[in-house]
């Protein structure tokens, strides 16, 4: 009896170890502030579809901020994540040495995500052929508009069909209205090369492959400024809150170009009181040297799951990323929820995603980004990427702007520095 007794308590005492396992939740770190409410909500949509007992915590960070709370969590082991999301600027700083994310080539094939994401974002998160992450976003470039202000000033933005026309017009609206056509920013560099079918890095490995192209974009931005077609705002980017709050609010600036998530979240966030005076239609083409025009759109940016190695329930977490990224109202919600454009193609049929979007003077913004999505240029991975887009925005772009260095010098002097860096953070 006693034996039968202490056998038994042995076996309450295991399902409670077995439970408390299973009880762990899964503690995922996301790279926005904005995001987490997204996560909070496909966690409960998780339990209420997938697992009455899930449980995860979910921790935001700063876009700069976490890949140097994950650095310091995979080096020491304390706490350590297990899924993360990563903008693909950042990514590539965890690629130099022992990669710190699990392989997930397999079970992505298993799940069918090698078809069903958008073709040009599968490798998004892939090097030496491996892929450690799921892309969330098609981030397809385009160029937003104020639409109330180019009807004003009897602007047709269809006829913007090239970069030559837009400047054409611009220097017009400059010289009749005082008015600039486009705010610059840094990351106008790797977005344009990319629409030309160049990129910062070359599949080899190689900085600025494509030379000439990366002078004549540079060349570009810098006579914009000159001209007084471009702008640089105040702080020198498009993504701060003073520039929505100064040159867009008082009418300044008539466009600027941005992925489908600039417009969902940072458009929407920071100037909700333009609701119905944007529009978005695809970038002006480049007249490339063949004599053939470009495509008309590019991209920028991004965020993406992986599993961290340090997990002790991979299995738990690829369930969850695999939900988030297949399920149909995770995808709505990111939408709809002004967050981004799935990159999963299946959600694409949803017409919640299709319908006229009223911030958008009742475009169907969903329709353009699935037009375009076919044009969306892959990127090309690299453990300096996030140095060579820092790099220029933090220490050449006013010297460039202003004309205090020809485009060139530019482009020597930071392949000089890139070549010699060390790569990662």
């Amino acid at each position: 009896m006693k034996l039968n007794k202490a056998f038994s308590g042995l076996m309450i005492l295991g399902l409670v170890f077995v439970g408390s396992l299973h009880a762990k939740p899964l503690d995922i770190w996301i790279s926005s502030f904005q995001d987490q409410l997204y996560y909070e909500n496909m966690v409960k949509l998780y339990k209420a579809s997938v697992d009455k007992d899930f449980e995860a915590k979910v921790q935001a960070f700063g876009f700069r901020e976490m890949p140097e709370k994950l650095a310091v969590s995979i080096k020491t082991g304390i706490n350590p994540p297990d899924v993360v999301q990563l903008d693909e600027v950042l990514f590539g700083a965890f690629l130099a040495g022992d990669v710190p994310f699990l392989d997930l080539g397999n079970r992505i094939k298993k799940a069918k995500l090698d078809k069903d994401i958008a073709k040009s974002r599968q490798k998004l998160f892939a090097y030496k052929g491996k892929t450690y992450g799921v892309p969330q976003s098609l981030s397809a470039m385009v160029l937003y508009y104020r639409s109330d202000l180019l009807k004003e000033l009897d602007i047709d933005p269809v006829s913007l069909t090239t970069w030559d026309k837009f400047v054409s017009v611009g220097e017009k609206v400059v010289k009749d209205h005082g008015k600039a056509m486009i705010a610059l920013d840094p990351t106008y560099f790797g977005i344009l090369l990319r629409q030309r079918d160049s990129d910062l890095f070359g599949k080899d490995g190689s900085v600025y492959p494509d030379r000439e192209a990366a002078i004549e974009v540079l060349t570009w931005l810098q006579n914009l400024k000159k001209s007084g077609v471009g702008m640089v705002p105040e702080r020198a980017s498009i993504f701060d809150p003073l520039f929505f709050n100064s040159a867009v609010q008082f009418g300044e600036v008539l466009t600027v170009v941005g992925a489908d998530w600039y417009g969902l979240d940072m458009l929407q966030q920071f100037t909700p009181d333009l609701k119905g005076k944007w529009g978005a239609m695809p970038l002006p083409a480049w007249k490339l040297p063949n004599g053939k025009l470009s495509r008309r759109t590019s991209t920028f940016a991004g965020q993406g799951l992986m599993i961290n190695k340090g997990s002790k329930l991979p299995e738990e977490a690829w369930k969850f990323i695999k939900f988030v990224i297949t399920n149909k109202e995770s995808n709505a919600r990111r939408f709809l929820d002004g967050n981004s454009f799935p990159a999963y193609q299946p959600s694409w049929k949803d017409e919640r995603l299709l319908q006229p979007n009223e911030f958008f003077s009742n475009q169907r913004f969903g329709e353009l980004l699935v037009k375009l999505s076919n044009e969306v240029p892959e990127v090309v991975g690299h453990p300096n990427r996030a140095k060579a887009i820092f790099l220029f925005q933090e220490t050449f772009f006013n010297s460039l702007i202003y004309g205090e260095l020809k485009p060139a010098e530019v482009i020597d002097k930071m392949k000089t520095m890139l070549e010699a860096a060390e790569p990662g953070f």
